[in-house]
């Protein structure tokens, strides 16, 4: 089935790795997933440390944190490919996978992804780091904003039941 946003669930969305090869969000299901709009010159950057933290914690459990680089809010993603990913490694040892920079705001050049993500919750980015938790059916969403911190309790309670399930 598809809305008019797109595919019904996150896994039917093609899409492309940080270097741009052609990836599919099929290889998560049966995950749950954190997607990340991320930012490299942003004051909650640092969450970096804390998004890699829940993905080796969680991991063998079944999380899978997915960073999606967004340039959409003061500019703070302005770097290629090559100079995102040399960042995150560098700077955070991310290794949770990166995929291309976005546009996370309505309107022309919107990713189908945060389209869709926005369609299944009525909320979109207002900042960097925002996070949507996906369900391993891939139709089940949780929007939690920039501030809620990768520690958040609420956060990692809403991860532990969606992993539960």
């Amino acid at each position: 089935m598809t809305t008019a946003q797109g595919p019904a669930g996150f896994h039917a969305f093609p899409i492309h790795t940080l270097d741009g090869r052609p990836a599919d969000l099929s290889a998560y299901k049966g995950k749950v997933v954190l997607v990340v709009n991320t930012a490299s010159e942003c004051g909650l950057t640092p969450q970096y440390t804390g998004l890699e933290k829940l993905h080796r914690e969680f991991a063998a459990r079944g999380l899978r944190v997915l960073g999606f680089p967004c340039n959409d809010f003061g500019g703070q993603e302005p770097g290629s490919p090559a100079e995102i990913g040399q960042f995150c490694t560098s700077k955070y040892s991310v290794t949770f996978p990166l995929f291309e920079k976005v546009r996370t705001k309505s309107g022309a050049g919107q990713s189908p992804i945060y389209a869709w993500l926005s369609e299944r919750t009525g909320e979109l980015p207002s900042w960097n780091f925002a996070k949507y938790l996906v369900g391993k059916d891939g139709t089940s969403v949780k929007f939690f904003g920039s501030r809620t911190t990768p520690e958040d309790l609420e956060l990692r309670k809403a991860i532990e039941a969606e992993l539960a399930q």
